[in-house]
């Protein structure tokens, strides 16, 4: 069987956004030549996620790149389970597990012949799924949007590759064809790439929010734990707009899969972005972003 990630135009991932990543940016990801994902809360109900299966899994064929499903493995998602078993029916390519171990997934996913991939912010994460024997790891780096890391991605990835020779997809401020070239010098296969995919036409994101991401810079950026539990970065002007202070943010919440996907007024408000909003400039189809990092990255495979 050929490996599906062997199909990529350029070695991207479209990163699982939260209330932003719909069927719509998979398909179009997908046949733009890059893996398109997707958190699988971002359907309301499972009903809804076997809707969105049956549509991607339609529209996506082999002579098209991947699709990947993200499973929060939080305890307290309790739909865990249940969309893990719609991954199996619909066989998801790719399996991308984050908040939570993914001992539970990993036997099921091999068994259909699927990939699996941990999402991880540190070395002690990354080294509990390598021991439970996934094909790859997420890194999630300083910088990223929403749920991030604090580790910069030069150090992660050299430390992950002391240990570990799977797939390595580094996530974290990467929003051109540029530094995608410079995730792979460093020694990660792929990269992570969610916020320049905010300001796509295929985003579910509202008009002012991508507005947002165009016209921020990486100073925008706010880390905080108090919506969530735990770290993740915010656009400044969301935050100040919602009744926050950027600069005073309250204590960390809890964490809790299902409230937090099912306030929906919270999302509205509150806004996640990487520090790579800094590079986004434009509003674009995916196909005319993807267009434009195969070419910045084959300008810095040439260098």
């Amino acid at each position: 069987m050929i490996d599906p990630l062997k199909r990529l135009r350029v070695p991207v991932f479209q990163a699982p956004m939260f209330l932003q990543s719909g069927p719509e940016m998979v398909i179009a990801a997908c046949k733009a030549g890059i893996v398109g994902s997707f958190p699988s809360i971002n359907a309301r109900t499972t009903e809804e996620l076997e809707a969105w299966l049956d549509k991607i899994t339609a529209a996506v064929d082999e002579n098209d790149a991947p699709w990947a499903i993200n499973l929060m493995m939080h305890r307290s998602n309790s739909r865990r389970m249940d969309d893990l078993a719609l991954a199996e029916r619909y066989q998801a390519p790719l399996v991308i597990t984050a908040l939570g171990s993914p001992q539970e997934a990993v036997e099921r996913v091999h068994a259909y012949g699927g990939k699996i991939l941990a999402d991880v912010i540190d070395m002690r994460f990354a080294a509990k799924a390598i021991a439970i024997g996934v094909d790859g790891l997420v890194l999630v780096a300083a910088g990223a949007g929403g749920h991030t890391g604090q580790l910069s991605g030069f150090a992660f990835v050299q430390e992950v590759r002391q240990h570990f020779e799977g797939i390595v997809v580094l996530g974290g401020g990467i929003s051109t064809g540029r530094a995608v070239r410079a995730a792979e010098v460093l020694g990660a296969d792929y990269a992570y790439m969610g916020t320049r995919f905010i300001a796509s036409s295929e985003s579910m994101a509202e008009a002012d929010y991508k507005n947002m991401v165009v016209e921020a810079t990486g100073s925008d950026i706010v880390c905080s734990d108090a919506l969530t539990g735990v770290k993740a970065n915010w656009l400044r002007t969301s935050l100040e707009r919602a009744g926050y202070d950027p600069n005073n943010m309250p204590s960390a919440g809890d964490i809790d899969i299902i409230k937090s996907a099912g306030d929906v007024k919270r999302w509205r408000d509150v806004w996640a972005a990487g520090q790579g909003a800094g590079s986004v400039n434009d509003i674009l189809p995916i196909a005319a972003i993807v267009e434009r990092l195969e070419r910045e990255y084959r300008e810095a495979c040439d260098l």
